[in-house]
């Protein structure tokens, strides 16, 4: 049975050979890591490219494949029988790549046997906790991680085929681009959507559903899945806004604090949503304050959410939110959000060792007076407190330079800045 199972997955790999794709970038991925002894780690959402990331960077390579979605797999209580198998149908190799290896109970131990073994492994999950707990526990110094999300706009333009000069940017380029950011604001960046020109928003409903059973509710054996879908859809409508577990817990009748936060790391940990904390030099202030809730595409918005327009401002800084984290800043150890002595907000704090990097404003409406006034001022004032002077507001499509109480505040437009 099992070299059977071997033989199909084979198939699926060689399938994926048949297709054309755009190439990924991952921060701190260098393909020359692929030779070391150190075990690849893939995590990041499903249906975000992790399969064809690691396809891509194996391709000359000789090497075995298992996907661990097939429940066929999972009925083998005898792991070596596994090895034994991918032996029988590829004949001596020295890479392995296991697809989804969460779904594996105890896959940590297998893989380190083979580690021990001299196999070089590239695994892919789509759970978060395989970067901390399980291989913790089971691999500590011994693997290297990286993560994989939907597609930026510089690679979005690329699968849409639009070449462009950003220093001598044409207005029919300009316009072109725009129009493409817009769309993208909207309909996010899973690579089948955009390759395949997909509804976005049947695509995702389906998909979101789908993970939401099999990689939270199966997972954690949840016994009310009303409970946790009535959550992530409020989550979702409240997607860039403020949130303590105080406020979830009597806003969705929750009977407790502890389910509240039971639930919201289950999403977490599922590559669903993020949890951003407020900026303090005090890691306590930091878990008592209020946190603010990202979403891992922005098409879940539209796909999902109880909304009668869309809104611009937000959704534009959903978007910041995750290019900041591909460009390698990591939440809440890198990236906070902050609130002034006078409570005056910052959308993004970015911070380097001890060092208040830049304070980021993400506003669309930056035109009217009285927006740009309080935009500017909360960066001024914010700008003092923490010592820093590297202040940006991203807009829509408004860029400038200007002096203001003797510092200076860069404006960059959401697409230039995407693509820089």
């Amino acid at each position: 049975m099992i070299r059977k199972i071997v033989l199909r997955h084979k198939e699926e790999k060689e399938k994926y050979y048949l297709k054309s794709y755009i190439e990924r970038k991952t921060p701190g991925f260098d393909r020359n890591l692929l030779s070391s002894n150190l075990i690849k780690i893939i995590t990041g959402p499903r249906r975000a490219g992790k399969s064809v990331f690691a396809f891509l960077i194996l391709k000359d390579k000789h090497f075995g494949y298992l996907n661990f979605d097939d429940e066929n797999l999972l009925k083998i209580d005898d792991y070596d029988e596994l090895l034994e198998g991918i032996i029988s149908v590829y004949g001596e190799i020295k890479y392995l790549f296991f697809d989804e290896i969460q779904n594996l109970p105890k896959w940590e131990l297998f893989v380190n046997k083979l580690h021990r073994r001299g196999y070089n492994l590239i695994l892919t999950g789509s759970n978060s906790n395989l970067l901390s707990k399980e291989l913790g526990t089971a691999l500590t110094g011994r693997y290297i991680a990286f993560e994989i999300f939907p597609f930026s706009f510089r690679e979005f333009l690329k699968a849409e085929d639009i070449t462009y000069n950003i220093e001598l940017m044409t207005l029919e380029q300009k316009g072109l681009i725009l129009n493409k950011v817009s769309t993208y604001l909207h309909q996010g960046g899973f690579p089948e959507i955009i390759m395949d020109k997909i509804d976005h928003r049947v695509y995702l409903k389906f998909l979101f559903d789908a993970l939401l059973f099999k990689d939270v509710v199966k997972r954690y054996n949840l016994k009310y899945p009303s409970l946790i879908d009535n959550f992530s859809l409020y989550l979702i409508s409240e997607f860039t806004s403020e949130y303590t577990y105080n406020s979830l817990k009597d806003n969705l009748n929750f009977r407790s604090v502890n389910t509240v936060q039971k639930y919201l790391h289950h999403l977490e940990e599922a590559y669903i949503f993020f949890s951003l904390n407020r900026y303090s030099n005090k890691y306590k202030e930091q878990i008592k304050t209020s946190k603010k809730i990202y979403i891992i595409d922005n098409g879940y918005i539209s796909a999902k959410a109880f909304q009668l327009s869309p809104n611009y401002g937000r959704l534009m800084e959903n978007s910041v939110f995750l290019e900041l984290i591909r460009k390698g800043y990591k939440p809440n150890f890198e990236l906070f959000y902050y609130k002034s002595k006078n409570n005056k907000e910052i959308d993004f704090v970015l911070k380097k060792g001890l060092t208040v990097e830049s304070l980021i404003q993400v506003s669309y409406e930056i035109n009217h007076i009285k927006t740009k006034k309080r935009e500017i001022n909360a960066l001024l004032e914010s700008g003092q407190e923490l010592n820093c002077n590297n202040l940006i507001i991203i807009t829509y499509d408004y860029e400038a330079e200007e002096i203001h109480s003797d510092r200076k505040i860069i404006f960059i437009p959401l697409w230039r800045w995407l693509i820089i």
